[in-house]
């Protein structure tokens, strides 16, 4: 069987209210990062988004790392950044929204960690119609080794010791679990594992706005485990002036357009990477995401060297 190609569809989850348990089942930690897949062939490494755009510009730090895991791997995993012992989703954002210009010296200033969750290609060969323990064991084999910043993410199989994570998690800023099948095999583009939250509370990533600035109607939103921009639903009064207040000075060259349910793609206007939303987010056919509150962050940008 043939290596997996690029652009690749990933395998997604689908949200549960309950920790599911039963044998058979594994349990990992769930983090609001930037899904990302790292192919490591035909001489090269390559890092791809959920949506299939290729980011290795964008994070240096991570190709340089995977140059170390040998030729025909292909992982999928999340791309997280730590600070102050928490994960930061506005940081992973800053890094995945950089300028090749910009891109090392904010891997310098947000170093960026890969969980690895998934080894679909190992040595040349397509690891997907494999069930999820054999995955698992060679993911492991494979990648802890090799230490930081690429590492297999903490599996239990023990769900006491799963809801155990699940309330002690979120101190470090993972919001949940995914919890996937022993038995199965990695089905890219179904939503064959489970997700289980916390709360439907989310930050999302503010990188556009439509209307006017004095008056947005709506946020443009990049949501973890995404890279795909959508817009919320309309804001209420109250959140268009805290909204019309956030944006000022904040405008980015460009714009583009995002689908918003029920409107189709909706024109926007572009913001600096920076700007936070709490956002409450329900999936059937398309996602629809509701603000509750906007979030400045406390430092728009790290310190760079101004040689770079």
């Amino acid at each position: 069987m043939s290596l997996p190609e690029r652009p690749l569809r990933v395998a997604a989850a689908k949200t549960v209210t309950e920790l599911p348990r039963g044998a058979g089942l594994a349990y990992e930690p769930k983090f609001d990062g930037h899904r990302m897949v790292v192919f490591v062939t035909g001489g090269r490494v390559v890092l791809q988004a959920r949506s299939g755009r290729t980011v290795t510009a964008a994070f240096p730090d991570l190709a340089e790392a995977a140059r170390r895991l040998p030729q025909g791997t292909v992982l999928d995993g999340e791309v997280v950044v730590w600070r102050d012992g928490r994960t930061d989703f506005a940081a992973v954002q800053r890094r995945a929204a950089a300028t090749p210009g910009r891109a090392p010296a904010l891997a310098r200033a947000l170093p960026a960690s890969y969980a690895a969750f998934d080894l679909l290609a190992e040595d040349g060969e397509d690891l997907r119609p494999l069930a999820y323990a054999r995955r698992r064991e060679r993911l492991v084999a494979l990648v802890a080794p090799l230490g930081p910043p690429i590492q297999p993410v903490p599996v239990t199989l023990d769900a006491a010791e799963a809801a155990e994570w699940f309330e002690a998690l979120p101190a470090i800023g993972v919001e949940g679990l995914v919890i996937k099948r022993t038995d199965q095999p990695y089905r890219g583009g179904a939503r064959a594992w489970r997700k289980l939250r916390h709360t439907s509370g989310r930050d999302a990533a503010v990188v556009g706005f439509s209307g006017p600035a004095a008056r947005p109607v709506s946020l443009v939103l990049v949501l973890p485990d995404d890279d795909v921009p959508v817009v919320s639903s309309p804001l209420s009064p109250a959140l268009q002036a805290q909204a019309a207040v956030a944006v000022a000075g904040r405008e980015a060259a460009g714009g583009g357009t995002a689908p918003a349910v029920g409107l189709g793609e909706v024109a926007y206007r572009s913001l600096r990477p920076g700007l936070v939303a709490e956002v409450d987010t329900v999936t059937t056919r398309h996602t629809v995401a509701t603000v509750r509150r906007l979030r400045l962050p406390e430092e728009l940008d790290p310190p760079l060297n101004p040689s770079h």
